[in-house]
């Protein structure tokens, strides 16, 4: 029973430090959750520079509407986040005010239990006091008892005294009447003393077994005072543990809530290069669109230009063919002038007849030279012509130029691009790095709970051990109760002697009777016996001398029976005032009934506050999730987005390379151009 007062005691030492620690932590908690990681000022701000953004994303390109649609995501993302944050706080402030009321509970719950243990220790003083009181009562009739032998064993002498005095004379016969007197007084008194002894064996019976019944209940209410302490205790730690997983996730929360003021800061300072890209975008769109079209227009020309180069080309062919004939017609006419010289010489004689054939011949060759004059005026005028293609060929060079200039503009606007490009993938590194890092915080929360879990393993040992060691206090109280149920087998042995001591006086009392039938008759043979007088006279002053003796002995026993009777009287009041603690006792303990069921009650309650706890956290934690779910899809939006922009490069990249396959066939059809006005000059 002590180890089980113990035991209390030191689990209610411990508790207290951290419920009395509670209310300034928690109201820490309530100053530090106040505010929440952006207020409704800056949620205004935001929302109208999402407006002007959006008014901006809407009255530009047609081409920026995924753009639009993806920013109004985030946004709704960002307000839902906003929203479910409002929602964690305000259940974060009344889970802190559950938590402050709960601890003080916890605490007058603790203080009720030290009271109890105060109490509980009372009345296990005042019941040993009883137990001790009960044994003053068991030695009190153990020696009642011991008077009562020694008086039988003097009646008994009596009664063989009687007997054997037969003769008697009247002052005998008075003496012995007296005698018979104070022997039924004796026997009223003995009988009335047993009556009380076995009242008082009764009380003390059922004083006994209230007095167990009251150890078992005191023992129980002990257990459930210990196991409340114990889920008081576990309550406390599971309290922590909620509060300690609650501050990490107030932590995570805020600094994801500085992740994603820094990821709005970035993502406005990306919008406001992504619109001034557009706009620089829109401006080479539109610059690449006069180029097209400059190209298609400048395609167009040199395709006339070609068309007239190609009938050029067919006249100049012609003219050369003509050209060829006229000069192979001249160097035939040429060798005929020779010949016709020579022949000239040699026939000047003839030179009269052929001065006719000569005149015709120079009519021939003035309309020759006439022709060639006219080939040279064709030549001149396709010089001219080949000269204003080569004006309009330097002219295309510059715009070609300009265009290689535009673009390389546009590739350096590229490069700018996949330079953004690679910031957003590094910043998607860095998400999925702090997304490595919460996933190893979560392992460490998860070793931690299997290191809680090892300590609440080593503590089910320990109580284990303490149950070992109640059951070892139970089977030695049931060894005591085995002693007391013997000793109150001994002292159903000692009635049982009492019923035939009981038995043995009736007979007695029978013989008594018969003693008086006998002693009728002795008087009625006194005259015979009066004629022995003088010859008893000696043994009948013997007999007065016995008399006396036993006179004085019979006043003794008066006397030790007065202080018997004084001594029950104790008893009666001790036995009074123990029924009185005993009644105390029974109130006492209906009380702490009263109380463990309160107590009952509030642990219930207690109970399913920490249920309603833990389903509001599970609550927090789901609504967490889906927070993580929809930031995965803003992350799988962003990356869709990531994956248009490196499209729309290897768009431009195809672009600038129809460009450059355009500009090496310009190159190339220059560089056959060239070759063919060389062809020309050669000519």
């Amino acid at each position: 029973m002590s180890d089980d007062r113990q035991s209390p005691d030191n689990t209610s030492t411990d508790p207290g430090a951290p419920g009395s620690a509670m209310p300034d932590v928690d109201s820490s908690k309530k100053s530090a959750m106040v505010r929440t990681a952006f207020d409704d000022g800056a949620l205004k701000v935001m929302e109208d520079e999402f407006q002007t953004v959006l008014n901006e994303l809407v009255a530009g390109d047609r081409s920026l509407d995924k753009f639009r649609s993806e920013y109004e995501k985030l946004h709704r993302a960002l307000l839902k986040s906003h929203e479910s944050e409002k929602r964690l706080m305000q259940k974060c402030r009344e889970l802190n005010s559950e938590l402050v009321t709960n601890s003080a509970k916890v605490q007058s719950a603790m203080k009720l239990s030290e009271e109890d243990k105060s109490a509980i220790n009372s009345l296990r003083k005042e019941i040993e006091k009883a137990w001790k009181m009960v044994d003053a009562a068991h030695e009190k009739e153990q020696r009642a008892k011991e008077t009562v032998q020694s008086l039988r064993l003097e009646i008994n002498n009596l009664t063989n005294l009687v007997e054997q005095g037969a003769g008697m004379n009247v002052g005998q016969e008075q003496d012995v009447s007296d005698l018979m007197n104070v022997r039924a007084e004796l026997t009223q008194e003995r009988d009335k003393l047993l009556g009380d002894i076995t009242q008082l064996r009764r009380e003390l019976d059922d004083g006994s077994l209230k007095q167990t019944d009251l150890e078992k209940k005191i023992h129980e209410s002990n257990e459930q005072i210990v196991t409340l302490q114990e889920k008081i205790t576990q309550a406390k730690n599971e309290n922590m543990k909620e509060t300690k997983k609650r501050e990490q996730v107030e932590l995570e929360l805020k600094t994801s809530k500085q992740n994603l003021d820094l990821k709005n800061a970035e993502f406005k300072s990306q919008a406001a290069q992504l619109e001034t890209q557009q706009q620089e975008l829109k401006k080479s769109q539109q610059h690449l669109r006069q180029l097209k079209d400059d190209n298609v227009r400048l395609t167009k020309e040199n395709q006339i230009l070609q068309v007239r180069l190609d009938n050029s080309r067919t006249q100049f062919t012609e003219l050369v063919t003509t050209n060829e004939k006229l000069a192979n017609d001249c160097a035939h006419r040429v060798t005929e002038l020779k010949e016709k010289e020579d022949e000239l010489v040699q026939l000047r004689k003839e030179r009269d007849s052929e001065q006719k054939k000569k005149d015709h011949v120079e009519k021939r060759l003035r309309t020759v030279e006439d022709q060639i004059g006219e080939a040279e005026q064709k030549r001149e005028a396709l010089r001219s012509v080949i000269a204003s293609l080569e004006h309009e060929i330097e002219r295309f060079k510059k715009n070609q130029e300009d265009n290689r200039r535009q673009i390389e503009s546009l590739t350096r606007e590229r490069e700018q691009l996949n330079k953004t490009c690679q910031k957003l993938i590094a910043d998607n590194q860095k998400q999925t790095d702090q997304v490595k890092t919460f996933d190893q915080s979560k392992k460490t929360l998860e070793q931690d709970i299997t290191n809680y879990k090892d300590e609440a393993g080593k503590q089910r040992k320990i109580i284990l051990k303490m149950e070992k060691e109640r059951d070892r206090y139970i089977t030695e109280a049931g060894q005591l109760t085995n002693q007391v149920l013997a000793l109150m087998e001994e002292v159903k042995k000692k009635e049982l002697e009492l019923f035939d001591q009981k038995k043995k006086i009736a007979e007695l009392e029978t013989r008594l009777k018969q003693q008086q039938n006998l002693y009728e008759a002795v008087r009625s043979d006194r005259n015979l016996y009066s004629k022995n007088l003088i010859e008893t006279h000696d043994e009948i002053s013997e007999m007065k001398r016995k008399l006396k003796i036993m006179n004085h002995q019979i006043d003794q026993l008066k006397e030790e029976i007065q202080g018997k009777e004084q001594d029950l009287v104790r008893a009666q009041a001790e036995h009074d005032k123990v029924k009185k603690e005993k009644e105390q006792l029974m109130v006492n303990v209906e009380q702490l009934k009263k109380e463990a069921t309160k107590k009952e009650e509030a642990y219930a309650n207690q109970k399913s506050e920490f249920e309603r706890l833990n389903k509001q956290l599970s609550e927090a934690t789901d609504e967490r999730k889906k927070q993580l779910k929809q930031l995965q899809q803003v992350i799988a939006e962003r990356d869709v987005l990531g994956t248009q922009l490196v499209r729309r490069n290897d768009e431009l990249a195809l672009l600038y390379e129809k460009l450059k396959i355009q500009q090496s066939t310009l190159n190339k059809g220059e560089l056959q151009y060239k070759g063919r006005l060389e062809d020309l000059r050669l000519l």
